[in-house]
Order: C-alpha cells, then sequence, then structure tokens
C-alpha cells in the first residue's frame, strides 16, 4: 500500500467509506484533518457533521453505564464517572451532553450551561444541544440568551414543534422581563413574535395585552384578549386582565362581568377581588363592592389597599359599627400600610382622623410605592424668560365636577399680557357646558386621555410650560405618573386632593395662613405658597335658582329648625353624629336634613339616631338636583353643621354663596380647616370652633336665639359682596403673584422655598 498523501478528494471518499461501514472515528478523523487544512471545504464539514459521533472513543458498557445513572436519578455518580470519561476522552460529544443533563437534574444550572457549551465546541450545529442550553438559559432568567439558543435550533430543525414553542415561552418570558422594566415597546415585539413562532401561545396572547395596557392602548389589549379567548375560553389570567383594560377605559359593567368569570373559574384570586371590588365602588354598588374588599382581606389580612378601600366604603355607607371592626383605637391596623409593598388609597382616610402627620406618612408611602421620579426624559434646560409665563392645568375633571364649579371662570381671569394658559385633559369628554366653557376661557386645551404619562410630560415640555399645575392630586382617575416625568421646572398641585402629596417631585402645595399655619409646615412634603385669602377660589357667577321651593317640597317642618350638612356621607364621623343628635336632643322639634348619598347609608343613620334616643323620621334626606336648584333649596335650612375631620369645601362655600351660615371646627389637618379658611375670607371669624364643646354651644345658641343668627344670614349676604372669597379677579392676581416667585427662584438658580402672597 502506497505511503502517497492523500488527495482531499480520496481523503472523503475513505471518509465516507468509514461512515458507511460504522467506523465513526476513523471517518472523524479523515474529515476533521481536511477541515484542518481546507477549513471552509464544505463536504467535509457536511460530512463531519453527518456523523453521530456522541459515542466515538467509549465502549457501550461505559456508554450504558452513564445512561443507567443518569435515567435512575443518580445524578452525583454520572457526573462523578462522566468527569473521569470526559478527561481521558475529551471530544467526545455524548459526555458534556449527559453531564449537563445530570446538572440540570441537580438544579446546577449554570454548569449544566457550561457543558452544553463544551458540547457545542464540538459540534456547533447541535440542534438538541442547542435547544437543551435554550432551556438551561430559560431557568437561570437569561432570557436573551435563551432567545438565541432556540431560534439557532429552530433553524436546524424547523419542523420541530417543541422548539417553536419553547422559543414562543423564551420571548414571552423576555418580554415580561422588558414589561417590568418598563420598556413596554420592545416587550411588545418579543410578545409578538412569540405568537408568530407558537400561534397557540395563550401566556404570550395575555402579556401582550398587559404590555398593551401599560401603554395606555387599552383597546388595543381588549382586542388582544378576546384572540387569546378564542384560544383558550375558560383562562382566569385572561380574563381578569380583560377586566382590567375595560376598567381603564371606565367600561365599569363590562369589566364586573369579566372579573367575576374570572373568579368562577379561579374562586380564590386575591387581586381579582380586590379590583371587582374598586369596579363596583365606581358603579356605587357599595355592598358588593364591601363584601369583595371582604373577601380579598380573607384571603390576605395584610392586604392593606383594600381596608383602605374597605374603610372608605363603608364610611360612605355610615357602618361604623365595621369600620370600628377594622380600625380599633387610632387606625393601627393602616399603620401597616406605611411599610408594606400594598400601600392604602391616601385619600381612602381623609375622613376618619385629622392627624395631619398621619396623613403625611400615608401619603409618602403611597407615593414611595406608586409613583417613584423617572429621569427618562432627562433634566429640564433652563431658558431665558423673554415671553410669558406658560402655566399648565393637568387634570381629569375638565367637566360637570365639582373643582371646576369653583374654576371655571377663574381661567379666563388670568392677566393675559403675562400668563399664557394650558389645560391638559386626561379625563373623559362628557361634551357638557363645564368643558365647553372651560375650552374658550384658556389659551390652549390639550386632549391627552389617549397619551401615555411620558407622552403627556414631553408634551407639555415641548410647549415650553413653566408651572405644571395638578388639579387631581390622590383623587379619582388621577394621572400622577406623568409628573415623576417632571412635566415642567416648577410642579405644584392644587384644589382637588386636601393634603401633602407625599413626592419629591411636587415643590409647591398651594394654601393659605389658616390652612397650613407654620408650625405645620413640617407635615408637607412641598414647599407652601401661601395665599393671602382663602386658598380656595369660587366661582361668583355660579347661578342660583329662582324658582320658589317650599318647605314642603323638600319634605323639611315648616315651623321647625333646620340643621342641614350636605356633605357627602364617608365625611360624617360618630364624633360630629353624637353632638348633632345632642342639639336635636335639646332643640324641640329640630330636624336634620341631609344629603342622601345612598339608602344603605340613610338606613344606618336613622339605626345610629335611634341609638341615641332620637326619633329616625327627625333626619330627612335630600335627593341630588341641578346644581341651581340644589343651591336655592338651601334657603330652607337655619344653620349648615360641618363635619369634623374633613370638612365641607366646594360644598361649604356653595352653602355660603346660597346665604346659609356654615359652624365649622377647626381640626390639625388640611382638610380639617377649609370651613375655617372660607369663614375667614367671608368675614365671619365667629362661626370657626375648635372644639366640640364649643361646636356645640355656639350651635344651640344659634338654634335658640333666632336674632343672633338672623345677623349673621345679615352679615353673610352683605359679605358675600365686600369680601374675597368671591372675588376671582383677586385671587387670579394672588395666585399669579406665587407664579410668578416660584419662577424667580428658579431663575436665581434657588430651591423652591416657602412663599407668601401679600394682600
Amino acid at each position: 500500500m502506497s505511503n502517497a498523501p492523500l488527495s482531499v478528494e480520496q481523503a472523503i471518499l475513505q471518509a465516507k467509506a468509514h461512515a458507511d461501514n460504522e467506523e465513526l472515528e476513523h471517518a472523524r478523523q479523515l474529515y476533521q484533518a481536511v477541515l484542518n487544512k481546507y477549513p471552509m471545504n464544505n463536504d467535509a464539514r457536511e460530512g463531519l457533521n453527518a456523523l453521530k459521533p456522541q459515542h466515538t472513543g467509549l465502549s457501550q458498557t461505559q456508554v450504558n453505564a452513564l445512561t443507567d445513572l443518569y435515567s435512575q436519578g443518580r445524578f452525583q455518580e454520572a457526573l462523578a464517572q462522566g468527569t473521569a470519561l470526559e478527561k481521558q476522552h475529551p471530544n467526545v460529544l455524548f459526555i458534556p451532553i449527559l453531564l449537563g443533563a445530570a446538572y440540570v437534574g441537580l438544579g446546577d444550572n449554570e454548569k449544566a450551561a457550561a457543558c452544553y457549551h463544551r458540547a457545542l465546541v464540538l459540534k456547533p450545529d447541535d440542534a438538541e444541544v442547542h435547544y437543551n442550553l435554550g432551556a438551561v438559559f430559560n431557568k437561570l432568567g437569561k432570557y436573551e440568551n435563551a432567545v438565541a439558543s432556540y431560534s439557532k435550533a429552530l433553524t436546524l430543525k424547523y419542523d420541530t414543534p417543541d422548539i417553536h414553542n419553547n422559543l414562543g415561552i423564551a420571548l414571552n418570558n423576555l418580554g415580561t422581563t422588558l414589561n417590568d422594566l418598563g420598556e413596554h415597546e420592545e416587550a411588545i415585539t418579543k410578545y409578538q413574535s412569540a405568537i408568530e413562532v407558537s400561534p397557540n401561545n395563550i401566556e404570550a396572547y395575555n402579556n401582550l395585552g398587559i404590555a398593551l395596557k401599560n401603554l395606555g392602548k387599552n383597546q388595543d389589549a381588549i382586542t388582544t384578549y378576546h384572540k387569546a379567548l378564542k384560544i383558550d375560553a375558560e383562562n382566569p389570567d385572561v380574563h381578569y386582565n380583560l377586566g382590567n383594560a375595560l376598567y381603564n377605559l371606565n367600561k365599569n359593567s363590562e369589566a364586573i362581568i369579566s372579573y367575576k368569570k374570572s373568579l368562577e373559574l379561579r374562586p380564590d384570586n386575591v387581586k381579582v377581588y380586590n379590583n371587582l371590588g374598586h369596579a363596583l365602588s365606581d358603579i356605587g354598588n357599595r355592598q358588593e363592592a364591601i363584601a369583595n374588599y371582604q373577601n380579598t382581606i380573607r384571603l390576605d389580612e395584610n392586604h392593606i389597599s383594600a381596608r383602605g378601600a374597605l374603610l372608605y366604603e363603608l364610611g360612605l355607607i355610615c357602618d361604623w359599627d365595621e369600620i370600628k371592626k377594622i380600625t380599633p383605637g387610632k387606625l393601627e391596623l393602616l399603620e401597616f400600610g406605611l411599610t408594606a409593598k400594598e400601600v392604602v388609597s391616601p385619600f381612602s382616610l381623609l375622613g376618619r382622623t385629622d392627624d395631619a402627620k398621619f396623613q403625611q406618612r400615608t401619603s409618602e408611602a403611597y407615593a414611595s410605592v406608586n409613583d417613584k421620579p423617572n429621569p427618562a426624559l432627562g433634566p429640564i434646560l433652563s431658558k431665558s424668560r423673554t415671553d410669558k409665563i406658560k402655566i399648565g392645568y393637568f387634570s381629569s375633571d375638565f367637566r360637570n365636577h365639582p373643582v371646576m364649579h369653583l374654576m371655571i371662570e377663574f381661567y379666563k381671569k388670568h392677566d393675559r399680557s403675562k400668563f399664557e394658559i394650558h389645560a391638559f385633559s386626561f379625563g373623559p369628554d362628557r361634551k357638557d357646558d363645564i368643558r365647553s366653557r372651560l375650552i374658550k376661557n384658556v389659551d390652549r386645551f390639550h386632549d391627552v386621555r389617549l397619551k401615555k404619562d411620558i407622552e403627556i410630560a414631553a408634551l407639555s415640555r415641548s410647549l415650553g410650560i413653566d408651572i405644571a399645575v395638578d388639579l387631581n392630586g390622590y383623587t379619582a382617575h388621577c394621572r400622577t405618573g406623568i409628573f415623576t416625568y417632571r412635566a415642567a421646572p416648577i410642579q405644584a398641585h392644587y384644589l382637588g386632593y386636601p393634603g401633602t402629596m407625599g413626592a419629591p417631585y411636587f415643590d409647591y402645595i398651594v394654601a393659605d395662613p389658616i390652612m397650613i399655619p407654620p408650625e405645620h409646615q413640617k407635615f408637607y412634603t412641598e414647599k407652601v405658597a401661601y395665599l393671602p385669602n382663602s386658598y380656595q377660589v369660587n366661582n361668583s357667577t355660579q347661578e342660583i335658582s329662582d324658582k320658589t321651593i317650599t318647605r314642603s317640597d323638600a319634605n323639611l317642618p315648616e315651623d321647625a329648625f333646620v340643621f342641614c350638612c350636605f356633605n357627602n356621607t364617608y365625611k360624617i364621623s360618630p364624633d360630629d353624629f353624637d353632638v348633632w343628635m345632642r342639639l336635636l336632643k335639646r332643640i324641640n322639634g329640630s330636624v336634620l336634613w341631609l344629603f342622601k348619598a345612598n339608602q344603605t347609608a340613610e338606613k344606618n343613620l336613622r339605626k345610629e339616631a335611634l341609638r341615641r334616643g332620637i326619633a329616625p323620621d327627625r333626619l330627612i334626606f335630600a335627593g341630588r338636583m341641578p346644581l341651581p336648584e340644589h343651591l336655592a333649596r338651601h334657603r330652607l335650612a337655619d344653620l349648615f353643621l360641618d363635619t369634623f375631620n374633613y370638612n365641607a369645601h366646594a360644598t361649604g362655600s356653595g352653602a355660603l354663596w346660597a346665604g346659609l351660615p356654615v359652624l365649622t371646627k377647626m381640626g390639625e389637618s388640611f382638610p380639617s380647616r377649609a370651613g375655617a379658611s372660607l369663614l375667614n375670607a367671608v368675614g365671619l371669624p365667629e362661626l370657626i370652633t375648635t372644639t366640640a364643646q364649643e361646636y356645640e354651644d355656639i350651635a344651640l345658641r344659634l338654634a335658640t336665639h333666632p336674632q343672633e343668627l338672623g345677623a349673621l344670614r345679615k352679615k353673610l349676604s352683605h359679605n358675600l359682596k365686600t369680601t374675597s372669597l368671591f372675588d376671582e379677579t383677586l385671587f387670579a392676581k394672588h395666585i399669579e403673584a406665587a407664579y410668578s416667585q416660584m419662577l424667580t427662584r428658579l431663575d436665581d438658580g434657588l430651591e423652591p422655598d416657602h412663599i407668601y402672597v401679600e394682600h
């Protein structure tokens, strides 16, 4: 036999012959020799790849022994023997593959990945190894690597269903990671890719819907969830997330159907009970909302946000017995929420205590969990200020709403030679008169309800807004996320939420010296912009109907003294009610005229009256009616009795505007001092009290001294025309002075600080 070297062609032919005869090691050596000299030779590479060299170099006995150890779950023994064999036979593909599987069995995925990488050095185009490596990366949470491995496996074995499915899972997991990081757009592309390679991947459809919802694309999310339900109509997660998207579009009735279907399929889901409670609350179904919050707490006794929501609902129906069960002593159970991941909505607590420090802590906890500062848009560069000051008012309530009833005329009172006024609306378009008037009263109106928070903030920046004023705070349909991105160099909040936001991105709160005396500044994370009169703007054009309304029309006794409180029922506390019932007991024939919020509250308040020895029919409830008629019927009452923890705000100034004196008790917190602010601005400080006893004594004196009460009415009637409370022009001048001082500090390179506007 000749010793002359083989040509490439001869080597490949001989390698094929060895392969045909199962002489795999000889074939491998010949193919490898060709590739060592000619790395680009396709015939040699394809021949080498076509071999099955896993067992080459091992006896069948060795192969069987390793396989048996693995199949019996004796992973440590398999690793010991396999590691020893790998040192002797480093080029045998079978060994690192088996070692990788053994490490997976032991849960050591990092070492499994290292083994599969060694296997790929030996055979780079082994689809099964790429597939197994993808599975390991998935377990390690390295979803981008998992996607790469599964994608490679798919190019090698496209017709394998398991690879399609697992690539879809990896893409879905990668999308979820991106979604959690706030990278929703990129997450969407991953979910869409997952669905493309695995069309029945319901989890990818579900998560795609979540990402779309996170971008504010709720209608697209709904479409996606319906596609998912065509694949699996009984998937509880899809029904739950469909409910969330519907709820975000204020389609509460449809959301309720989806939530209830989810609970049918999975009865003990805490999140669904809680969100179903929110949807039921929004449509006024108090009892069913309460039942769902109670179910939430039954399943998770530390679900603090459900406790807060339940507390608010119980307040709305005046079920004080149940409130005591939730909050023994002074809200000890709700203190848990100050450090919990689930925190209570600060608004739900305002009517339960006037502890300013407690309200600050709940706001700070809520802000720290829900809306943290976000630097995504970068800092706002300083600019030379040669044009008008641009004020942006942001609200979901540019419609027939108490805040707009107060503010509607104020907008057009701004000095247009110095200020440019923008309104950013992220609430529904009710196409009512208030919205139409508002659009005329501002310079530019922006309907941004379909935009994401970051897009709204970016729009505000592009328009050069100098001061962004949030009119929602922590009230329904707020968008505090807008302000986490810094919509303007200065951000303030005003009117909608009576208290501190507890968030570092709000620079100022608009108040007055009564609302926040200097010794209370420590309870506010914002600096205070002090207006000289009342902080509350009012509307001197509010129409009072000239329609004749009699006491008989309102079911009131003709000759009795009528105490009145039209505050919402959640503001009424047992302490208020104790005083009121003592007054009824002491004033023969007197009645208490209350706002009829719901039938359950009416029933409970009558029960509470009876407990205190008062006939239930001495409580009379006023139903809803158009605002002009509602203001007119105030004239049927003799004295408005304010609530203690959460005073009358718009309701209080409405009563004063209608000529009805308001008696208030001033507390420690922002919402418990509004009555005092209004009365001071309208020149009736004699109706401001600081203790329950003083409040009761003055109410009794006025009810028994008609001449004194009559004099107060005359004084109020005169003061409405001469004092500051209903002077929108003066109010605009004062708040503009506050805005100017804020900007002067900014332009001078100074941090925000308390601002005092002079008369």
